[in-house]
C-alpha cells in the first residue's frame, strides 16, 4: 500500500458481519459486491482518549475559574465538589458528556475520578453504572485521582481508595507536587503505590508536575521508583509540563529514566495551554506542554488527550479528539513531521487501557470507524469536520449533540 507525503494511503475496506474481513490498496474491485463510493474520504478508526474528567467536567455555568489560573481552577472545583457532586450530578454530567464523546467519534475513554472522603464512594459508583450502560457504545476505564501524600498522611483513606479500585477494576493513580520542593514521603508514597500495583497486577496513571516550577521535578522520582521495583505493568504520566523547561542536558537524563521504567506521557495541550503561564496583564511566554518530539524519538509512548471540558481547569472544550488532535498539531508542531502523530489519539492511547482491538484499521476488528468529509492531512486539520459520520459495527449511528439547556436543571 502506497502511502502519501501527508501519512494517508487510498484503500478499500470490506466490512461484513460488522468487521472488517479485508483491506486493500486503491479502488474497490468490480467483483459485485456493493459498496459505498468513499470519494477518498478519510476513513478513521474510533478515537481513544486517555486522560480525562467526567466527573469534573460541564460545571462552568456554576463553577467558573476566578482568574484561569490552576490555584483557581483547584479552589473552585473542591467548593464544587463538596456543594454538588451528588450522584444524581455527577450521572447526569458524564452522560452528557459521554453523548458528546459518541458524537464525535470516540470508542474508549479513560476518566480519572477524584476520590476524597466522602466522594470515592458516590463517583467510582455512578462510573460502575455508566460502564454497563455504556459498554456497547464507548469502553470505560476509571483511574483513582488523590494527592499523593494521602498514602502517608492519611494511611486509612488510601485503604478506601485501593478497596473501590480492586471493586471496579480500576487503575490506580495520584496527583504529585506541582511545584513544592520534593522530600522524602513522595519516595515512601510511591513505593507503596507501585508495590501495591505491582502484587496485585494494577496499571499506574499520575498527574506530574503540572506547573513551571524548578522545584516540580515528581517525573525523574517516579521512573526511578518504577525501575527500582521492577515494575511491569503499564504505567502513564500525564501533564509533564516542566520537563520542557529544564536545560537540555536534564531533560535527557530524565527521558532516559523513562525509557528505562517504560513510563509513558500524556500531553494534555488545550488545558495546559490554558492554564500554564497565566499572569494577569502578561502575555504567556510558553505553551505549558511536555517536549513530544524528544520523548517520541528516544522511544517513549507518547499521546494527547482531552483532559478537563468545560470547568475550572478548562473552561471549554467538547471531548471531541478531532479537536484535539487539530489544536496539538498547532501547539505541538505535530505537522512538517515524519513521525507518526496521528497514533496519539488510537493506537498508543489503547494500547495503555490494555484495548487491544481499539484504535486500530485490521481484518478481524469491529467496523467502529469514523468517516470524515476530508481527503488529505490538511483538510481534515484545516476544518472542524462537522459532516463525519461514525459506525459502531458498521453501521452508522444518529446520536445528536446535547443541548447545553439539559444542564440548567444542575
Amino acid at each position: 500500500m502506497t502511502v502519501r507525503a501527508d501519512g494517508l494511503a487510498t484503500a478499500s475496506v470490506l466490512v461484513e458481519n460488522g468487521r472488517i474481513t479485508r483491506i486493500i490498496a486503491g479502488a474497490a474491485p468490480d467483483d459485485g459486491v456493493p459498496h459505498v463510493e468513499g470519494r477518498s474520504r478519510m476513513l478513521l478508526p474510533r478515537f481513544v482518549e486517555v486522560h480525562t474528567h467526567l466527573d469534573k467536567g460541564q460545571v462552568h455555568h456554576r463553577a467558573p475559574n476566578p482568574n484561569g489560573t490552576f490555584l483557581g481552577a483547584r479552589e473552585a472545583v473542591m467548593a464544587d465538589r463538596e456543594a454538588n457532586w451528588s450522584a444524581e450530578d455527577v450521572r447526569t454530567r458524564m452522560d452528557f458528556a459521554l453523548r458528546c464523546a459518541l458524537h464525535h467519534g470516540t470508542g474508549a475513554i479513560r476518566t480519572h475520578l477524584d476520590s476524597i472522603g466522602k466522594q470515592t464512594a458516590i463517583s467510582w459508583g455512578v462510573f460502575d453504572e455508566m460502564r454497563a450502560a455504556w459498554k456497547d457504545r464507548i469502553a470505560l476505564q476509571a483511574v483513582c485521582l488523590f494527592p499523593v501524600v494521602k498514602v502517608i498522611d492519611e494511611p486509612e483513606e488510601f485503604a478506601n481508595v485501593l478497596a473501590h479500585v480492586r471493586r471496579y477494576g480500576g487503575v490506580l493513580g495520584a496527583v504529585t507536587f506541582l511545584g513544592e520542593p520534593l522530600d522524602g514521603k513522595l519516595d515512601a508514597a510511591l513505593d507503596i503505590m507501585i508495590g501495591t500495583a505491582k502484587a496485585e497486577g494494577i496499571d499506574l496513571d499520575f498527574h506530574v508536575d503540572e506547573s513551571d516550577s524548578p522545584d516540580a521535578r515528581s517525573l525523574e522520582v517516579i521512573a526511578d521508583a518504577l525501575v527500582r521495583h521492577r515494575f511491569a505493568g503499564r504505567a502513564l504520566a500525564g501533564h509533564c509540563c516542566s520537563l520542557a523547561l529544564m536545560d537540555d542536558a536534564d531533560r535527557r537524563r530524565v527521558i532516559d529514566k523513562l525509557v528505562a521504567a517504560r513510563l509513558n506521557v500524556v500531553s494534555l495541550p488545550m488545558c495546559n495551554m490554558y492554564l500554564q503561564d497565566r499572569v494577569s496583564g502578561r502575555t504567556p511566554r510558553w505553551r505549558g506542554v511536555a517536549p513530544l518530539h524528544e520523548l517520541d524519538a528516544a522511544g517513549v509512548s507518547t499521546m494527547v488527550s482531552s483532559d478537563n471540558t468545560r470547568d475550572a481547569f478548562y473552561a471549554y472544550g467538547d471531548l471531541d479528539a478531532v479537536e484535539v488532535y487539530r489544536e496539538a498539531t498547532r501547539i505541538l508542531h505535530f505537522d512538517h513531521s515524519s513521525r507518526p502523530w496521528l497514533e496519539t489519539v488510537f493506537a498508543r492511547p489503547a494500547d495503555q487501557m490494555g484495548l487491544d482491538d481499539r484504535g486500530r484499521l485490521a481484518p478481524g476488528l469491529a467496523a467502529d470507524l469514523v468517516i470524515l468529509p476530508a481527503r488529505t492531512m490538511n483538510e481534515f486539520l484545516s476544518r472542524p469536520q462537522v459532516g463525519r459520520t461514525v459506525l459502531i459495527g458498521g453501521k452508522a449511528i444518529a446520536v445528536p449533540l446535547p443541548d447545553y439547556a439539559e444542564l440548567d436543571v444542575l
